[in-house]
């Protein structure tokens, strides 16, 4: 298919200098044998994709080179020529909601990075341990914050083409993954097991609110092998935040997939 470059005629001006398309391109990675182009966005299943890129590019042999992945996000970004005659592309999309939650509750509760580049933004915070997800959340109404940095930013800001071959969400990996061989060629190999930051091996715990509980807190909780489950993190007033900081990744995943697999439809 002809891609169009959705963030290239936002500017006039030269196409090097066009900060939202560089972005966009950095985590556009080139999958060679099929010539098709995936947009990595973080929180997103990016690691197994990242794993299963680097295994089919011929770059790593297994297991063993796990860590390659973390020193090389950049090293299939796609040029300019690549862009324009890749023969397929593919994004993988997340529920907003689920996508941010996800970020507090690996990042900010285990205090890893990029989680530290929040303080500075946040003067009312005197740490990270008592940062609650309602603060976390709430901030993203400001533009400078939402859009500091690229594991809570818009997937919309990934979004390199106009339109992609193919959309695929998080909350049906099975059948993204089948789409994905089926395309490309490029066989998903689930590397949760391999980087340990994924949610998946905790006991989801629903049955309170922890909107308004400090991130040491509920780094207990993760230390007794419990997470609170996604919507225990929401009231009406996180929701609503979200709905607007995210507005635009809210639009496109319902008119790819329906509301059905959104937290809160």
């Amino acid at each position: 298919m002809k891609h169009v470059l959705r963030q290239a005629r936002l500017s006039h001006g030269a196409l090097a200098e066009n900060e939202r398309h560089g972005f966009a391109a950095r985590h556009a990675l080139c999958i060679y044998r099929s010539n098709a182009v995936y947009s990595f966005i973080p929180k997103n299943a990016c690691t197994t994709l990242r794993y299963s890129l680097a295994l089919d590019n011929g770059a790593i042999a297994g297991p063993e080179d796990f860590g390659w992945i973390h020193h090389n996000n950049w090293t299939f970004s796609a040029s300019l020529r690549d862009l324009v005659t890749a023969h397929s592309s593919f994004v993988l999309l997340r529920c907003p909601f689920a996508r941010l939650a996800s970020f507090y509750l690996d990042k900010i509760v285990g205090q890893l990075p990029p989680a530290p580049r929040l303080l500075p933004l946040l003067p009312h915070v005197a740490s990270l341990r008592h940062l609650s997800f309602r603060q976390f959340a709430l901030a993203m109404l400001d533009p400078a914050i939402r859009g500091h940095n690229n594991h809570w930013c818009p997937q919309s800001d990934f979004l390199v083409y106009e339109t992609y071959s193919a959309y695929f969400c998080l909350e049906r990996f099975a059948e993204a993954s089948e789409g994905i061989e089926r395309m490309t060629g490029l066989k998903v190999q689930d590397a949760r097991a391999l980087g340990r930051h994924d949610l998946s091996r905790f006991t989801r715990d629903g049955s309170a609110r922890y909107c308004d509980v400090p991130a040491q807190e509920i780094a207990a909780l993760k230390a007794r092998n419990l997470v609170p489950a996604t919507e225990a993190l929401y009231d009406d007033e996180i929701v609503a935040a979200v709905c607007q900081a995210y507005a635009e990744d809210l639009a496109l995943y319902r008119d790819c997939f329906g509301s059905g697999t959104l937290t809160f439809p």
